[in-house]
């Protein structure tokens, strides 16, 4: 159990896949009070109101203090300890709607000040939890370990906390004293002000460029607009879409430096506070996650890079262009297929792809659609990207997206709703102290139900080019989730290696580090892909840079789903069994002990070398199909 914010509040891959332009209208956004309420979340189930929320978050000022009285007492008796891990669950629980409510209200326009301004009062009030509940563990590791498993035991409550009490025996060795918690979980608001400029920087003051296109259409370059353009079928359009948008980064580097550096020091900070050898061990140490699960996949993935460069070279085939340039990796695969999808087509093919995990699953996810849970559409001022929040446990989860109406579109409902649909099992199932399920097994559902869309979409489709258009979004998926996620791993792990070595990390040095990563990858001096200047400024862009080391897992997550898909996939009835209870967890066990459950062991190489091994049998296909297509 954690005093800090459960919200679950998960993004997609890199925050860009979802575009922002509504259907048939190129990428012109409508005013949020245009859109039909069938679109948009309905916040009211979590607060009716601002004013409700207002009172819930005042009481809950008022509550927190009576976690003082059980200072100096969970040592007594089995039943103090009970009662003081309840009030903090309970205190908790309530702490997290309070957040989720500020921070989606506030994502539905970020230059509302309001709202922003609710989100800082909750960073405070997170502050205020975590340094009256600060001296908690502390307290417990005083207990002796007999004595612990006896109150357990003894105390049916504690049945419940169990796997947590353990959890912080387990970190005895990086818990500090009761004033130096206090002083930790205090210092929270601070250490959040990086990542907080960072999102107001991008999302509402950055001074987006506007160009003009090749047929005389002058457009902005925000988010959503660069996350549009940069997909056009002419190509000097997309080199003048990417010159400029990180050209214009490029500009800020100085900006977008220090505010990564910040969030760069604070993770050191708190790794040598907390007596671990490096910010990558803290990070990893607290879903018990051993390191070499990190460095195994970028040796993997380094291994695996030839794997990647033959999908560049055929890429560049199907493209028919000479030589490939980073600007060219967007572009459609097949540029006769225009691959377009209203919300309700969407919705018809994601909940038919979900068939094969039976009729309770497919009850619930089409409560998403039909119940307001999902909030669709772009508007002015909306975070861009999309995630799914599953923090309000008792009401249901929640699903931010910047539907462009596009394949890859739908592949971004479908992947939400399998972090909703995991929110969703796990939160009916598992009381709140084991509902919040580890981030490493977080993208495991998401990429699991990507498998099973463009399963269903193979399915039904007959004709070559659609079908060559779908396997090249497949691995595009494979690109962007393993390839790129495991790119920024290595650009992050680096980075805190300078770090922690003493090294500057101005916003020159990390686009040095990130030019330097980007070509190896995308094999710049092999004449595979040309990675041009600008692009050193990418990193820039990258919110997960501050959620410190997040983004392997996504590499991981989706090389899980792709072992289990293919199970579940083949009809095997144990193996969907199997899967459905592992999405029903939470957090009951450590992560490597949930999937090992599901049936795929992440502290080996299988799970990587079984994705090299797909992607290649898909590449094959595509070669066959190609073979066959005459030649123009």
């Amino acid at each position: 159990m954690s005093v800090t914010t459960r919200s679950r509040h998960v993004l997609v891959i890199a925050a860009v896949l979802a575009a922002g332009a509504q259907i048939l209208s190129g990428a012109q956004q409508r005013e949020r009070s245009s859109i039909p309420d069938r679109y948009k979340w309905d916040l009211s189930q979590i607060y009716p109101s601002d004013q409700a929320w207002r009172a819930a978050k005042d009481k809950l000022a008022t509550d927190i203090p009576a976690v003082r009285a059980f200072k100096g007492t969970l040592g007594t008796s089995p039943q103090k300890l009970a009662d003081a891990l309840e009030l903090v669950s309970r205190l908790s629980k309530e702490f997290s709607r309070l957040y989720i409510y500020a921070s989606m209200t506030s994502d539905q326009d970020t230059r509302v000040s309001l709202y922003q301004g609710m989100q800082q009062e909750m960073a405070q009030l997170g502050a205020t939890l975590g340094a009256e509940t600060s001296f908690i563990e502390p307290e417990i590791l005083k207990i002796d370990p007999p004595k612990i498993e006896t109150y357990i035991s003894g105390e049916p409550r504690l049945k419940v906390y169990s796997f947590y009490l353990h959890d912080i025996l387990r970190r005895r060795a990086h818990t500090l004293s009761d004033s130096e918690e206090k002083i930790l979980a205090s210092s929270s608001v601070v250490a959040s002000a990086p990542s907080d400029t960072f999102g107001i920087l991008s999302d509402a003051d950055f001074p987006y460029p506007t160009i003009t296109l090749a047929d005389g259409k002058s457009v902005k370059l925000d988010s959503s607009g660069f996350n549009l353009y940069r997909q056009v079928p002419n190509r000097a359009d997309r080199e003048k879409v990417m010159s400029a948008f990180f050209g214009a980064l490029g500009s800020f580097r100085g900006t977008f430096g220090s505010t990564l550096n910040g969030e760069v020091q604070s993770d050191v900070f708190y790794a040598k506070t907390r007596n671990y050898s490096s910010a990558l061990e803290r990070a990893l140490d607290a879903a018990n996650i051993p390191t070499s699960v990190y460095m195994r996949l970028i040796d993997g993935v380094n291994r695996g890079l030839p794997t990647f460069h033959r999908y560049l070279n055929l890429r560049k085939r199907m493209m028919g262009v000479s030589d490939l340039h980073y600007y060219d990796l967007y572009a459609p695969l097949v540029a006769s297929v225009d691959l377009t999808y209203t919300a309700e087509e969407a919705q018809k093919h994601v909940m038919a792809a979900l068939k094969p995990l039976g009729t309770e699953y497919a009850a619930a996810a089409t409560r998403a659609f039909n119940e307001r849970w999902i909030d669709l559409y772009p508007n002015p001022g909306k975070r861009s990207g999309a995630y799914s929040n599953g923090g309000a446990y008792d009401v249901h989860p929640y699903m931010l997206i910047n539907y462009n109406g596009k394949y890859n579109d739908v592949s971004t409902i479908a992947h939400e709703l399998g972090h909703t649909m995991q929110s969703y099992l796990s939160n009916k199932t598992q009381p709140y102290p084991l509902a919040d399920y580890p981030i490493f097994v977080a993208e495991v559902a998401s990429t699991f139900n990507e498998a099973l869309l463009i399963d269903y979409m193979l399915k039904t489709i007959t004709d070559d080019a659609t079908k060559l258009s779908l396997l090249g979004n497949y691995l595009e998926g494979i690109k962007v989730t393993v390839f790129r996620q495991t790119q920024f791993a290595e650009f992050e792990l680096r980075a805190h290696e300078m770090a922690e070595k003493g090294e500057p990390l101005t916003g020159d040095a990390l686009s040095k580090l990130y030019a330097e990563i980007t070509k190896k990858y995308y094999g710049h001096d092999k004449g595979i892909c040309t990675v041009d200047d600008y692009i050193q400024h990418e990193w820039s862009f990258i919110p997960h840079f501050y959620r410190n080391f997040y983004v392997y897992q996504y590499a991981t997550s989706f090389t899980a789903s792709a072992a289990l898909s293919e199970k579940v996939l083949g009809g095997d009835p144990a193996a969907t069994k199997r899967y459905l209870a592992f999405l029903s967890a939470g957090g009951s066990k450590y992560p490597i002990d949930l999937l090992k459950d599901a049936g795929v062991d992440m502290t080996t190489d299988e799970p990587l070398n079984l994705t090299l091994q797909k992607m290649n049998r898909v590449m094959d296909e595509m070669e066959k199909i190609l073979a066959k297509t005459p030649a123009k």
